[in-house]
């Protein structure tokens, strides 16, 4: 009896399961797409903070003192944006996202930084031993920065039984980079109420 009711025990669990996986469908979506599935930070809150921050860094007085003082647009390289929030942040994404928005604006230029300026410069002293003299690329020829933009994300979470309530805030720094003055600071705030 035991037996025979251990048998159908697997065979139920055995029916459920394959009845179970056999009921998901997945669905392409738009990328532009709002879709806020758990209440976490996603790739909408990253793409629309990121476009709100670079909006407003190309509407600041620093970008017209600079083209007044230089006579020509200034070059950024985004730095470290630290995830401080209470979950996992794939900052690299939103860092993409600040400089996909930069280069949009048309108004400021960009440059390589971290492990990909590396991976070029690596490329430009193979280049030396293993490319020929016309196609070479000569060291010393880069576009310095003018200036640095580095952030954090930070979050607060209030939570009572089955709600809550989660905010993001995206603080953001520009500074110049001969001068260590800042020129310009940032926020962004996203908040979401989630109930279970």
């Amino acid at each position: 009896m035991k037996l025979k009711f251990t048998i159908i025990l697997a065979i139920a669990s055995f029916s459920f399961f394959s009845i179970s996986c056999t009921n998901r469908k997945v669905t392409r979506i738009d990328t532009n797409d709002q879709i806020d599935i758990n209440g976490s930070w996603n790739s909408t809150d990253s793409r629309l903070t990121a476009e709100e921050l670079i909006k407003q860094i190309s509407n600041n007085v620093w970008l017209a003192n600079h083209l007044q003082a230089k006579n020509k647009k200034p070059v950024v390289i985004v730095g470290m944006v630290n995830n401080k929030s209470h979950e996992h942040i794939e900052t690299e994404m939103f860092i993409k996202d600040l400089e996909r928005s930069f280069l949009a604006s048309q108004q400021i230029g960009l440059v390589q930084s971290g492990k990909k300026r590396e991976e070029l410069r690596g490329e430009k002293a193979d280049q030396q031993t293993n490319a020929s003299v016309g196609s070479m690329k000569k060291f010393g020829l880069e576009n310095g920065a003018d200036f640095i933009l580095q952030g954090s994300i930070n979050s607060v979470v209030d939570a009572y039984k089955r709600q809550k309530t989660v905010t993001y805030q995206v603080n953001l720094e520009l500074t110049n980079i001969e001068t260590n003055e800042v020129v310009w600071i940032g926020e962004k705030k996203i908040a979401k109420y989630i109930k279970n």
